[in-house]
Order: structure tokens, then sequence, then C-alpha cells
């Protein structure tokens, strides 16, 4: 690390600043910064961040880092005006925020902030960070990217009239790996073509702001618009709601994931509720790919879900976590019987050591498994890689096929129900 006393003397460039009341209270970013940079880079308070970047020196910048914690909160002030004169200067922000209230951490993300990691540091999240901020200066493949972005972004073409009332149906795997993204972008392709005639309107929200791969596995722009929808949702209405989204094939309605890293409480329960209440009143079925962590608003998405589907896989740490997902919403009183439980990677029928297993499993947790979905193979990598729904890159790959299968059902039921009602 160079001192600020040399920042001027030092025949290296320097190409980045750590900004911080402390960054002794920030030791893995020290580490992170010595692995990423070596001696390139330097140590700077708040204070002395303002006048540095008012010299020539400066010019070197590539970014900084701007490190805060709980007791920053007070002087946010200083630490707005260091973002401010660093965007004005053409320099990169990351902010790495450790217990930074929801507000705080909102205030400084809107004036400019580039990215956004959480402390502690995750494993090679600022390497991840460093990366993004760095590819625009790769102009020839950012213009591919954007000319090929711009291709992309179609917005719903009807207008909004609230005269609708979806069926919800979030998506949330209990372990990491477990298939869950994949299982609701292809659930609601194929939703969205249960039929030739008349397909039901359907809308997949990806409220993973921090991993979401929807517009990944979709091919699909993420836009800054779906971050400001979520800042404010108070005052978003059905038509900032439904232009924030992005059509696929015009037929599946998507509101991606914000382009950059966000904390999940960024939002609160309220919030998510306004989300879900305005993809209700204009689409008939809203398939939700959660994040696998619990958190304030997961009640609310429960309480609206008609039917919650809880992605497993034949494997101890998938039993676990049943358990202590069953136990949270028993302890809180949240209405569990909800939870569909969905086997991905289920054995082979002629596979009867396995099928005991998934049985004993069953019985073991006191759980009935609905649904078994079989293992897609390289086939489901490959089309998540291309940005297709299976149905488009192999439509007779057993997980497309059960998974078809299951839509046709829930369609089934829904139209079943509207008759009854009518």
């Amino acid at each position: 690390m160079t001192s600020v006393a040399n920042l001027q003397t030092d025949p290296a460039p320097i190409l980045a600043c750590t900004v911080s009341r402390d960054v002794q209270n920030f030791e893995l970013l020290i580490d992170d910064m010595e692995h990423e940079l070596g001696e390139s880079w330097g140590d700077l308070s708040f204070e002395d961040a303002l006048t540095f970047m008012e010299q020539p020196d400066s010019a070197s910048l590539e970014f900084i880092a701007i490190a805060v914690d709980g007791q920053d909160e007070s002087d946010l002030s200083r630490i707005t005006d260091v973002v401010r004169t660093a965007k004005a200067k053409s320099i990169k922000v990351v902010l790495i925020a450790d217990q930074v209230s929801p507000i705080a951490l909102h205030q400084l993300l809107r004036l400019g902030a580039d990215d956004f990691v959480p402390y502690p540091l995750p494993e090679g999240a600022l390497h991840d960070a460093i990366e993004r901020m760095r590819r625009p200066a790769q102009v020839p493949a950012v213009a591919e990217t954007q000319d090929h972005g711009a291709e992309q972004v179609r917005t719903p073409s009807f207008k909004p009239k609230g005269d609708r009332d979806a069926v919800v149906l979030p998506v949330h795997g209990l372990a990491g790996g477990v298939g869950a993204t994949t299982f609701a972008v292809n659930l609601a392709w194929e939703l969205a073509n249960v039929t030739k005639t008349d397909p039901p309107r359907v809308c997949l929200l990806d409220l993973d702001f921090q991993y979401g791969a929807t517009a990944t596995y979709l091919d699909l722009a993420r836009r800054e618009v779906v971050f400001e929808i979520l800042s404010d949702t108070a005052n978003a209405d059905s038509d900032s709601f439904l232009q924030a989204m992005t059509t696929f094939n015009d037929r599946l309605h998507v509101f991606t994931a914000p382009p950059d890293m966000l904390p999940l409480d960024i939002v609160t329960p309220d919030d998510i509720g306004r989300l879900i209440d305005m993809a209700q009143q204009n689409f008939d079925f809203v398939v939700i790919d959660m994040p696998s962590t619990i958190v304030s608003w997961t009640e609310a998405v429960l309480h609206r879900a008609h039917v919650y589907f809880a992605m497993m896989e034949l494997d101890l740490r998938s039993a676990q976590n049943v358990l202590r997902l069953v136990r949270a919403l028993k302890a809180e009183a949240l209405p569990h019987e909800k939870l569909r439980y969905i086997l991905n990677r289920a054995p082979r029928f002629t596979d009867l050591a396995a099928k005991g297993r998934v049985k004993r499993m069953a019985e073991s947790l006191d759980i009935a498994i609905e649904v078994q979905l079989p293992d897609g193979g390289a086939q489901v990598t490959q089309a998540n890689d291309h940005g297709l729904p299976l149905s488009e890159t192999a439509a007779k790959n057993p997980l497309r096929k059960e998974v078809a299968k299951l839509a046709k059902s829930l369609f089934d039921i829904n139209k079943s129900a509207e008759v009854a009602k009518g």
C-alpha cells in the first residue's frame, strides 16, 4: 500500500485508492487491494480524498473504493461529496459497506456508485467488481453488447388495465445449485406458450438482486430503470412497472435483476408487496425467482403466493435446509403449508435404490415431494449459456417435458377455478 504522504512522489502511477474513516477497520479490503493492485494503490481519508482528486496526479486513478460502516452514517455529507467529486472527474466508484442501513446505502448508490460489494468481502467479489468497472474500456466489445442489448429491450406492448388476478408462483432454491432459476425461467416460458390460441399473460420477476440470472438465461439486457423502480415503489405505477420489463420473444415479460449487485434489504416488505400487486393486476401468472436467502420481505411473497415451490436435491444439505425452513416458518406462524417440494435431478425410474432413498427422505422430513424432475444433462447448461429456454434448443429433453407437463397442469387447474367462479 502506498501511503498518503508519498502519493504524489511515488513514480508508480496510483490506479486506485481506498477512502475511509480508518482503513484498518477493513482488513480484508486491504488484502484484496494488495492482491489485485500490488503497490499501485493508496489509502485516503474522506478529507484527503477531496483534496487529492483536485490534483493532477489523480488523473491516473481508475477507481476509488469507498469503505463505510454504521459509524459513518452520521457524516454522510462528506461521503456524498467524495462520490460526487469522483463522478465529476470520471473516476469509478465501488462502495464497500459494512452494516450500513438500507436508507444510507440507497442514498450513496443513487449518487452514482458504479458497483457495490458487501463487507466482509466475499471471495473474489472485489476482483469481479474491478473487472466490471474496467470492461467499458474495451470499446469494441462494449459496442457489440450495447447494440445487441438495444435489440433485446422490448417492453410489453399492452396497456395496463388492472383487470387480471394472477396466480403467484415463487421458486425458492433450498441450496445452491439446485436449479431454481433454470426451473423458474422454463416454467414461465412454458406457461406463456401453454396454448397456441389465447395464451395466458405471464411475467417473471427476478428478486435475487445480487446473483439473479434470469437475464442471462434469456439473453436480456439488465436495465437501470429496474433499480429506479426498486428505489421508489411508492411512486411507481403499472405503466412505469411494465416499462421496466423486457419482453422475451414477444411472449414472456421479465422484470430482471438490476445491473449492479444490491443488498437484499434495499427494499421493504411493502415495496415487494407493491411489485407483486402490480404484477397480479396485469398478468395471469407471475413466476418469481427468489434469492436462496430468507429476508424480511420473504413473508410478503409467501402470503401472496398461491403455491411456493421449494427446490431441492437428493442430498443431506437439502434435507437439513428443509427442516430449517419449515421450523422458521412455523416459529413465525407463517403459512408453511403453501410449500410444494420439487426434487431436481431425481433418480431414473429404473434406479430402485435411489427411488427408495427419495421415499425415506420424504418420510423422515414429513413432507410430500410432489414433483420429481429428471436430470436434463449438458443440454440444460448449453441452453442457459445460449440464453434460450429448453424448448427452443432441446424440445425433447426430459427435463423440458416434465416442466411443460407441470405448466399445463397449473394452467388447467387455474382454468377450472375460473370456470367455477364464473
